[in-house]
């Protein structure tokens, strides 16, 4: 699936987590009808880790793994979040106890996707959420969002007094009757690009040597998302840029950010000043070097795009696709 784009220049496609197509209609969330329903729910479990159990069939196409809802309470666990109705089945997810590993608190797992017919093993959405069908990369995405803004939201911000979840995980209330709801830091993630062949990578002092991307950052208040982007751009490699148009966005629970996808264009040879702090490295690379990147899996000449569940790389890979 792709998203044409007149104004940008280039289609792209689908982000990974944006592929979703359960049913996530707050009609679902009445009480009654949830009660009445939880007989026949699926249930997919998380650990803190933020890790679901996987499981990869001999067709080598890795699945979440759910169960009965009454296997897991009689009635609705107070913790448990609706994910939406699949096909009419309601979707549920709870958290459960560190399993196997480390706990981490951004969704981040060091094992391997399991090989064929492989029992389950539990793997988070950074891991496999690139390789997942849409159905379920839309549930992992949606239960990775909701449970870790339940387990860092314990306390009302208005009160302080600790609050419940409530509307089937979708708010929070605490006892002086206060609610809130998830919440969503909107960020921007722009591909500069000359208008001739080239485009910018940047480092970020945190990353390995090698490990590169575009540029992102969070939106501030009362701002523009187009404000933003060109004055991330200003910020983080010091050039100006125009003909600002939108790509597409993608949920990025880690922990609560929507990335808002943007192209932009700057002078040819515009003089890169990456800001101290920020952005260790950046240049401009050109059209044919990303596409022999590409072509060696996303690693070479010592460059190291970003992975497939990023919405970076399905931005990369949108432009690399135009004719020169």
């Amino acid at each position: 699936m792709s998203t044409p784009v007149a104004a940008a220049g280039f289609p792209m496609v689908t982000p990974a987590l944006s592929r979703g197509t359960v049913d996530r209609s707050e009609d679902l969330r009445d009480p009654d009808r949830i009660a009445a329903a939880w007989p026949t729910a699926r249930v997919l479990t998380l650990d803190p880790a933020g890790r679901a159990e996987i499981r990869t069939g001999s067709d080598g196409v890795p699945s979440l793994v759910t169960v009965p809802a009454p296997d897991v309470a009689a009635a609705v666990p107070t913790e448990a979040v609706l994910l939406g109705a699949v096909d009419g089945v309601d979707h549920w997810a709870v958290p459960v106890a560190t399993v196997d590993g480390p706990e981490s608190t951004d969704g981040w797992s060091t094992e391997a996707i399991p090989g064929e017919d492989s029992g389950p093993t539990r793997l988070g959405l950074r891991d496999v959420g690139a390789v997942l069908g849409d159905r379920d990369a839309g549930l992992l995405t949606a239960a990775t969002a909701l449970l870790t803004w339940h387990r860092r939201a314990p306390f009302c911000p208005a009160c302080g007094r600790p609050s419940t979840p409530t509307t089937a995980g979708w708010a929070r209330r605490c006892p002086e009757g206060h609610e809130e709801f998830p919440r969503t830091d909107p960020a921007v993630i722009m591909l500069v690009h000359d208008g001739a062949g080239s485009m910018v990578l940047a480092r970020q002092p945190s990353w390995p040597p090698g490990r590169v991307s575009v540029l992102a950052g969070f939106v501030e208040a009362g701002e523009a998302l187009e404000a933003t982007v060109a004055r991330e751009i200003g910020e983080e490699i010091g050039i100006a840029v125009t003909d600002i148009a939108y790509l597409g966005s993608q949920p990025w629970p880690f922990p609560r950010s929507l990335m808002v996808g943007f192209v932009a264009r700057a002078e040819r040879g515009a003089v890169l000043s990456p800001r101290p702090g920020e952005i260790e490295e950046a240049t401009w690379v050109t059209r044919e070097q990303v596409r022999r990147i590409l072509a060696a899996g996303g690693s070479a000449d010592g460059i190291t795009l970003p992975g497939g569940v990023s919405i970076a790389r399905h931005m990369v890979e949108g432009w690399a696709a135009v004719d020169d």
